[in-house]
């Protein structure tokens, strides 16, 4: 088993499952919460999130495969997808696959989901299917609101770690986006992350 990720919620770790490989992600214990408190949490957001994943599935999101569950430990060991994540492929490949990627994001807003993490790292290219990974920020929302979260999160990706190629990246990620959602959708939701920018720059100000 080898450690691959240490993040503030949870660390993963490539290991074998029935002789394939796999990812298991175990739910780190938090001292400063009461520990059956802190039990109940990391069970809750282990049931969430392989629920998630198995939601997304059914309208046609490509995610890993969950092979167990132990709530006790709050882990989940899930297939490990071999490919290459979309932030270290190369710029224009990037700029192309971004409206894959506006597709994805619109077929989880318009069947009420949000990812809550999306980076370019948690999109995985395999055999020409792009994958997404890690849904532990997930949850199941019909607010508009949230979706433009979502949005103004991988719009601030884009702009730090690509921000090269930002402009027709996030060009193409609004046109795969709005192909799925709908235009009344698009402009409610696209209106609302220029609320939230104006909101982040008037705070600034103050």
């Amino acid at each position: 088993m080898k450690l691959i990720k240490k993040g503030a919620e949870a660390d993963i770790y490539q290991t074998k499952w029935n002789n394939s490989k796999a990812i298991l992600k175990i739910r780190k214990k938090k001292n400063y919460r009461n520990p059956s408190l802190d039990l109940k949490i990391r069970k809750q957001r282990t049931i969430k999130e392989s629920q998630i994943i198995s939601q997304v599935k059914l309208f046609g999101i490509p995610t890993p495969l969950v092979y167990f569950v132990n709530l006790k430990k709050a882990l989940i060991i899930m297939q490990e997808i071999p490919g290459k994540t979309i932030h270290d492929l190369p710029e224009l490949k990037i700029i192309e696959l971004s409206k894959e990627i506006g597709k994805l994001v619109g077929m989880l807003h318009k069947n009420g989901v949000i990812h809550g993490d999306l980076t370019t790292s948690n999109f995985i290219l395999f055999q020409k299917t792009v994958f997404v990974i890690d849904f532990g920020l997930s949850q199941n929302t019909i607010k508009p609101e949230d979706y433009a979260v979502d949005l103004r999160l991988i719009k601030e990706i884009l702009n730090s770690a690509h921000a090269k190629i930002m402009e027709p990246a996030w060009n193409n990620f609004l046109i795969g986006y709005r192909s799925i959602v709908g235009n009344a959708n698009y402009v409610k939701i696209t209106k609302l992350v220029s609320d939230i920018e104006s909101r982040g720059r008037y705070a600034a100000v103050i």
